[in-house]
């Protein structure tokens, strides 16, 4: 479960940081067209405008990353719930069948129980 979830934010953190890389770009290239001036404010707005779609794309790859793993942390959740519970059903099957086969010594198992623990609550 640790896995996926380093996965998960291992990939969001590199959507961010290309992300960061192309506003880096885009912020870098518009200091040059100021310096620069005519045409290039052009070019740069352009280049901005990709780099915004290019983290658009980086954000919803993070995003389906996420839920993919959220998607194998339920699976993996549901299954260990059902062996849960298959284990306590198997675990009562075996105490039942314990019981029948020796009622005397669970009747004074249960009062020796009972004993210890009322002495436990009285303290």
């Amino acid at each position: 479960m640790a896995d996926i979830r380093d996965r998960a934010k291992g990939a969001i953190d590199t959507g961010a940081d290309k992300a960061k890389q192309g506003i880096d770009t885009a912020a870098h290239q518009a200091r040059n067209a100021a310096d620069q001036g005519g045409g290039i404010v052009d070019t740069v707005k352009e280049k901005a405008e990709s780099a915004m779609h290019a983290a658009g794309d980086y954000a919803h790859q993070a995003r389906d990353m996420a839920g993919h793993a959220a998607d194998r942390v339920q699976h993996w959740a549901e299954d260990a719930y059902d062996a849960a519970g298959h284990y306590a059903k198997d675990f009562g099957q075996e105490l039942s069948t314990l019981i029948r086969r020796y009622p005397v010594q669970a009747l004074l198992v249960g009062f020796g129980v009972g004993l210890l623990l009322g002495r436990v609550v009285r303290a």
